[in-house]
């Protein structure tokens, strides 16, 4: 076996339990908490005024070293705490040192993170909403187009294009309604927490905590350092919201193929085969459909990471972040693209037309056109299937069927019986949350003034 100089094992120990590789991204935020943290030892005379004036400064002339892409990263540092500390040190010498009076990076840490989702949500929301926006847009111009519904993928009773594409904005409104829940137990400041107790100085918490925009306080400092409940439930949110993504790109999988050939992509959407040239692959849908799989992943890590902690801090908790960072790297852009996905693919009416004119669909209308005529449903429903069978078997559609025919059946069709339209079908359904064209437009109306709201 390979001998290796104590200089490389500490070297390769360093590389693998250092964080700056990733947690660099929080440099805003660290550095807006540690002048909020400066102000405030100045406020309450733990250090002086001049000194949280020298402090802020070096912390601002370091913001814009990371931001000009000059400043130093020390991989030895560890952590982003750590590398801006030194720097500030470098930069106003003894001074710094006073910067880490009453916390901790156990506490800094939780808050940084807190603040990055505080303002990342609020990114994600938005882009739901564009999202919604476009699923509303092709509602708003497919009011009377009309396809086949669908219950196990095969063919179940006429629906409204528009009342479909509304039912993935019902899910992305709960998607919002879950982000902005998440924000209010995100929105808690852990600084002035410590190690885990606590710390001796008579800190303002609630001072800082207005200073960054926390709504509150947290109220036990073990549960502060160690608590990440809150990325966590982000994960969940995130998780369910790809859920979402995912069956809705599935179906313009689905329904972009020459087998049901109701939709086509736009060109900027879709990509050829290195060897067929008549390809017109949906990849964007694919992927977006594939990368709700990471965003599970993510989901599961956390936990995992979690779920054996004693309290309070364990260095485990460093690894909550490559996953969070990941998930949002990858929701915003994939919400984003199916966004533009949406709004720029064509519509084949005619081919949804031409399948909803099944007239095995209108089935449930018999049915309950015979409950209309004070039959039980259950018998009703029995009916119909002999009708449905006597319809197969005879190679014919409902339509087709003589109304004498019907009549053998039950006697409580008449003998003058017309059978039913997707059209009178759809409209028969006029109840809120029904497919019928009034409830329709005012679904949309609804769906607008939702969209009007703060996200």
């Amino acid at each position: 076996m390979p001998k290796q100089s104590i200089r490389t094992r500490k070297n390769t120990a360093l590389a693998y339990s250092a964080s700056i590789s990733f947690d660099k991204r929080l440099y805003n935020h660290d550095i807006n908490g540690s002048i909020a943290h400066a102000n405030m030892l100045a406020s309450v005379n733990i250090i002086s005024k001049n000194d949280a004036k020298q402090i802020v400064s070096g912390l601002e002339n370091i913001r814009k070293e990371i931001k000009d892409n000059v400043f130093p990263w020390n991989t030895d540092l560890e952590d982003i705490h750590m590398n801006i500390e030194d720097r500030l040190h470098g930069i106003i010498g003894e001074t710094a040192g006073k910067l880490h009076t009453g916390r901790s990076r156990n506490d800094q840490i939780a808050t940084d993170l807190r603040l990055y989702l505080k303002t990342e949500i609020p990114f994600i929301n938005t882009a739901i909403r564009v999202l919604q926006q476009s699923l509303l847009s092709i509602a708003e111009s497919n009011i009377d187009t009309l396809l086949p519904g669908y219950t196990h993928l095969q063919r179940a009773q006429p629906i409204s294009l528009a009342h479909h594409y509304l039912a993935y904005f019902e899910m992305f409104d709960r998607d919002v309604a879950r982000y902005r829940d998440c924000l209010k137990r995100t929105d808690i400041l852990p600084l002035g927490s410590g190690a885990l107790a606590g710390v001796p100085y008579n800190l303002d918490r609630n001072l800082v905590a207005q200073t960054l925009g926390f709504a509150s306080v947290s109220k036990n400092s073990i549960d502060a350092v160690s608590d990440r409940d809150f990325i966590a439930e982000f994960q969940a949110c995130s998780s369910i919201c790809a859920l979402h993504i995912s069956r809705l790109a599935e179906e313009l999988v689905l329904w972009s193929s020459s087998e049901f050939g109701y939709l086509s992509l736009n060109d900027a959407y879709v990509t050829g085969s290195s060897i067929m040239p008549q390809k017109r692959n949906p990849d964007y849908a694919e992927l977006a459909r594939a990368k709700s799989g990471r965003i599970f992943g993510n989901l599961t890590s956390i936990l995992t990471i979690l779920k054996g902690l004693p309290l309070a801090y364990n260095r485990d908790l460093q690894e909550d972040k490559e996953g969070l960072f990941d998930t949002i790297d990858t929701m915003i852009p994939t919400l984003e693209v199916l966004a533009g996905l949406l709004v720029t693919m064509t519509i084949r009416k005619e081919q949804m037309r031409a399948n909803v004119a099944d007239f095995s669909l209108l089935a449930t209308d018999l049915a309950d056109y015979l409950v209309s005529k004070g039959v039980p449903f259950r018998e009703a429903h029995s009916i119909v299937v002999e009708i449905s069978e006597y319809a197969q078997s005879s190679n014919l559609t409902l339509e087709e069927i003589d109304p004498k025919t019907y009549q053998k059946f039950s006697t409580h069709f008449p003998e003058n019986y017309q059978g039913f339209t997707p059209e009178t079908s759809v409209s028969s359904r006029n109840l809120t949350g029904g497919t019928a064209i009034p409830q329709i437009k005012k679904a949309i109306s609804d769906c607008k003034a939702r969209l009007g709201k703060v996200t």
